[in-house]
C-alpha cells in the first residue's frame, strides 16, 4: 500500500510539472493562444453555400458565404446556438461590371467577382471564445496573412449587436 500511495503522488508531482513546462493549448510557445482565428480552415473551397452578400459604399464588394457541414446543418434545422465546430466563411470581391453581360443586355446591369479582397471565417468553439460570444473571427487579405489583433478587435463589438442570431449577421437563402 505504501508503495502505491508512492506512486500516485510521484504521478501527481510529475503531472504538476509537466503542466509548467509544457506550452499552453494551441500555441507552441507557451503563450495563451490568440482570441481569434489565425489559420485559414483547410477545404473551404468545398464547402456549401449559404448566401450571398452585396456591400456598397466604400466596399463596393460581393460575397460569397460558405458552411462547413455543421454549419450548414444548423442553418437548415434553425438550431441556434451554433453548434461547436460550425464554421462560417465569408469570400469577398470587388464587384466590376460585365461588358460581355452588358452588351447582351444593351445596358449596364451585371455585375461579376472582380479581384479578391479579403475571407473572413467564424469558428465557433464556446470555450476557446467564451469571451467573444462563443465565436472566434478571421480575416486574411489577399496574400493569406491573418489581420493583427489591432485590427481583430474590431469584430466582436460589431457581431455582439446581432445577439438574436448568436451573433451571425448572415441568414441562410433555402
Amino acid at each position: 500500500m505504501r508503495n502505491f500511495t508512492f506512486f500516485l503522488v510521484a504521478v501527481a508531482t510529475m503531472a504538476g510539472l509537466v503542466s509548467l513546462i509544457s506550452p499552453a493549448p494551441g500555441h507552441a510557445d507557451g503563450q495563451p493562444a490568440p482570441p481569434f482565428v489565425t489559420e485559414i480552415p483547410r477545404g473551404y473551397r468545398d464547402w456549401r453555400w449559404i448566401s450571398s452578400a452585396h456591400e456598397e459604399g466604400n466596399l463596393h464588394s460581393l460575397g460569397a458565404i460558405l458552411g462547413n457541414d455543421l454549419a450548414i446543418n444548423a442553418y437548415r434545422e434553425g438550431k441556434l446556438p451554433f453548434p461547436d465546430g460550425a464554421i462560417i466563411a465569408a469570400l469577398h470581391y470587388r464587384h466590376v461590371p460585365s461588358e460581355e453581360n452588358n452588351k447582351v443586355f444593351g445596358q449596364a446591369q451585371s455585375f461579376v467577382p472582380g479581384s479578391a479582397t479579403n475571407i473572413q471565417f467564424m469558428v465557433k468553439d464556446s470555450t476557446k471564445y467564451a469571451a467573444i460570444g462563443g465565436w472566434g473571427f478571421g480575416h486574411f487579405g489577399t496574400d493569406g496573412k491573418p489581420g493583427d489583433a489591432a485590427f481583430m478587435s474590431s469584430c466582436f463589438p460589431c457581431h455582439e449587436k446581432a445577439k438574436g442570431t448568436d451573433i451571425v449577421f448572415t441568414h441562410y437563402a433555402p
